[in-house]
């Protein structure tokens, strides 16, 4: 079968580059190749009761399928180029805003109307967070919530059923390229295609690299954000939450000078796990709708680390940390701050007299004998400091999950259009190693859709 354009992953890079191919050329041919289920279709088996831990199913409902990786988050669009990816390095940072307003007025007209926009401009808290040695960015935030998220996708996908041909369940295997363009290889046969979109997100970062390396595409490596999820009493961040929503804070170690940072805040939302080839790793999510929210505000606090030569793996340097979690506790280990700071593990007996009650179940344990010193000495460097600006973060009942993982795609080469050194393949989303969050991911697909179709 012959398309003008194949999109491989039908994440949020992928879906906004079939909906601005759509809108500005209805005439395209558009296939979209994903590994995993439609949205509908995605549900994952663990249900707490019967089945309480990963069975490895064929494709991660959690992780792949039509939205992505993001189908099941909170729903965060930050529109800032302050954090979220590398884009405007490569379009500008303009561009990469309005390309990021887009998309958040596409979200809006396609089920999210009447979310709030929260943003960082005018706050006194940068203020207060720069007498205490952090740093707050600059961002807007439209927080939709993973209830109205999942609208807004399922709408997304109503539109664009009949305007592009969608190939779910049918993950590629090998990327042709030939004299007149691409050829896709998949288990259920191959397909041309004049122009290709690769949006494979963070889950397909080791075909990603399989691929760049049978079509000597040049990349880079990247690094691997290491870290924990902080579980604590809502009211302790709700001066800041409540006016911010996330508030994006960078904490740079005096021991070390590594810059620690949160990630993905959930003012009254859940804790959960999530899959990544098969590792158990930790996040969050949190919801629009005030019937599903919960007592407590989770974040995650991350380590950046960039290695040098000659280490080249920093992804698998993560997983090998996950695993060793998984080992330990069987899945996500949890740890009252109180018990890290004693040099004990924590025990069930210990979180049933909790003050702050767990919104996942995980196994007690000691993340001191799972995370590198260096990580975690940074970790409880930020809490401390983060205690003056929220009195109370460094109470013993804070509950920490570990561990929490930031997998990046190595770093694609490609040029001003997101375009490699094959002329029409283009590496877009998180799989590019350029983009790091929905709003980015999704601009990008926008402007390699404007790029393809002007042509």
């Amino acid at each position: 079968m012959k398309y003008d354009v194949i999109i491989i992953g039908a994440g949020p890079g992928g879906i906004f580059a079939a909906y601005e191919l759509t809108k500005l050329d209805s005439g395209l041919r558009i296939g979209v190749f994903e590994a995993g289920n439609r949205l509908d279709a995605r549900k994952c088996p663990i249900d707490g009761d019967k089945i309480k831990s990963c069975v490895h199913c064929r494709t991660c409902s959690i992780m792949s399928g039509f939205g992505g990786a993001g189908a099941f988050s909170d729903g965060k669009y930050n529109i800032t180029n302050d954090f979220g990816g590398t884009l405007y390095e490569y379009i500008g940072r303009d561009e990469a805003i309005r390309l990021m307003e887009y998309v958040d007025e596409i979200n809006l007209s396609h089920g999210g109307e009447g979310t709030r926009l929260y943003t960082t401009a005018g706050t006194d808290f940068k203020k207060i967070c720069m007498q205490n040695k952090l740093k707050l960015l600059d961002a807007s935030v439209r927080h939709l919530g993973t209830d109205i998220n999942y609208t807004v996708l399922g709408n997304l996908f109503d539109e664009l059923k009949d305007k592009a041909e969608f190939h779910f369940n049918t993950p590629v295997e090998s990327l042709e390229k030939t004299e007149s363009g691409y050829i896709v290889h998949t288990s259920g046969g191959s397909h041309e295609c004049g122009k290709c979109i690769v949006s494979v997100g963070r889950s397909g970062s080791k075909w990603m690299e399989r691929v760049c390396g049978e079509l000597n595409i040049p990349t880079s490596s990247n690094r691997v954000d290491l870290g924990v999820r902080v579980e604590l009493t809502a009211e302790l961040f709700s001066h800041l939450t409540d006016e911010l929503y996330e508030s994006k804070i960078v904490y740079r170690t005096e021991k070390f000078e590594d810059k620690v940072r949160t990630f993905c805040m959930n003012p009254h939302g859940s804790v959960v796990t999530e899959n990544t080839n098969g590792i158990i790793t930790v996040n969050g999510h949190s919801y629009e709708d005030p019937a599903r929210q919960t007592a407590n505000t989770n974040f995650a606090l991350l380590v950046a680390k960039h290695f040098s030569e000659p280490f080249k793996d920093s992804n698998g340097y993560g997983e090998s940390i996950a695993r060793l979690s998984n080992m330990l506790g069987g899945g996500v280990i949890v740890q009252r701050f109180g018990d890290l700071i004693r040099g004990r593990r924590s025990t069930h007996k210990r979180l049933e007299e909790n003050f702050v009650v767990p919104t996942l179940q995980a196994e007690p344990g000691d993340l001191s004998l799972v995370l590198p010193k260096r990580i975690l000495d940074g970790i409880i460097e930020m809490i401390y400091a983060l205690d003056k600006i929220a009195p109370g973060t460094a109470n013993d009942d804070t509950l920490l999950y570990g561990v929490e993982v930031k997998f990046y795609n190595m770093e694609v080469e490609v040029d001003e259009n997101l375009e490699s050194c094959h002329k029409g393949l283009y590496i877009i989303g998180d799989g590019s190693g350029v983009t790091h969050s929905l709003s980015h991911a999704s601009a990008s697909g926008v402007y390699v859709a404007r790029r393809i179709a002007g042509r």
